[in-house]
Formats: C-alpha cells, sequence, structure tokens
C-alpha cells in the first residue's frame, strides 16, 4: 500500500518544461499535490491504527504461557498457533510497522515542500494565510487558526 503511494508520488510531473498553464491547470495540479498528500496522511493513520493493534495484542500475548494457544488471522484464514510461535512474528511485523511510519512521515515531508514549491512557481495564495511565507512550524499554527478558511485557493496569475 506504501509502496503505490510512494510510487505515485515520484511521478508529480516536476519534471514538466514551464509553458504557461491556464489557471484550470494550475488549479488541477494543485489539488492533485493536495489530494497525494491527503491519501499519504490517510495511509500513515491506517498503519498507525496497525502498529496500535499489534501493541496490544504482543502487551497481552507477554502476559499468558507461551504453550497456550491462540488464533492468528493470515489472509483470512484462521490459523491456529502457539503464543511461542506468535509473538515473534508479531514483534516482527511492529518493527516493519514502525520503520514504514517513519518512511511515510518523510513521504508527507516531502510532498509538503513539493506542494511549498508549486504554490510559490505559480504565485498560489490560499485564503486565510499571511502573505509573508511563514516557516514549517509557523505553517502549522497557521493552519490551526485558520481551519475553517483552509480549503480556499486564490491565483494571482
Amino acid at each position: 500500500m506504501a509502496t503505490q503511494t510512494a510510487s505515485a508520488a515520484a511521478g508529480s510531473g516536476s519534471g514538466k518544461p514551464k509553458e504557461k498553464k491556464s489557471q484550470e491547470e494550475v488549479y488541477a495540479e494543485f489539488q492533485q499535490l493536495r489530494n497525494q498528500q491527503r491519501n499519504l496522511v490517510n495511509n500513515l493513520n491506517s498503519i498507525e491504527m496497525d502498529l496500535k493493534e499489534h501493541k496490544t495484542v504482543i502487551d497481552t500475548l507477554k502476559t499468558v504461557e507461551p504453550s497456550r494457544k491462540c488464533f492468528r488471522l493470515i489472509g483470512g484464514v484462521l490459523v491456529e498457533q502457539t503464543v511461542e510461535v506468535v509473538l515473534p512474528q508479531l514483534e516482527q511485523n511492529k518493527n516493519q510497522l514502525e520503520k514504514l511510519i517513519e518512511e511515510g512521515k518523510d513521504q508527507i515531508t516531502k510532498k509538503g515542500l513539493e506542494i511549498n514549491q508549486f504554490k510559490d512557481e505559480n504565485n498560489i495564495k490560499v485564503r486565510g494565510q499571511e502573505p509573508s511565507q511563514p516557516t514549517a512550524s509557523e505553517k502549522e499554527t497557521s493552519d490551526d487558526k485558520s481551519s475553517g478558511n483552509r480549503n480556499v485557493l486564490v491565483g494571482n496569475l
């Protein structure tokens, strides 16, 4: 799932020649970039929920004896195993999920930088933001303050 998103994010048309685009084309490309970022965030949230579930199950299984029978859903099939077999597999999966989360955060950051660069190149201003370009930390706080206006696009082309 994250691999598909990464390949979609990588092929975002940044290598196109500089040609005069209409407002509609600029707006459509900007919306596409924002949708890609939103999809990355949704995927990250899904992975974080999976990680939380893994941690809960691991904590629960650590309190029971290793020879106890447990069931695990693998590819839609319920498999009977023992705790001593399942626990290391779950811990390995948890570690992989943590790595995926870090990679997802990096992808979201890169996509945000790409969006900001696109906004600068095309002189896009979003209503509710100050005219001067805020830093990354200021941008997060200004987004919180103007959450009601953050999906309005104003173009000066």
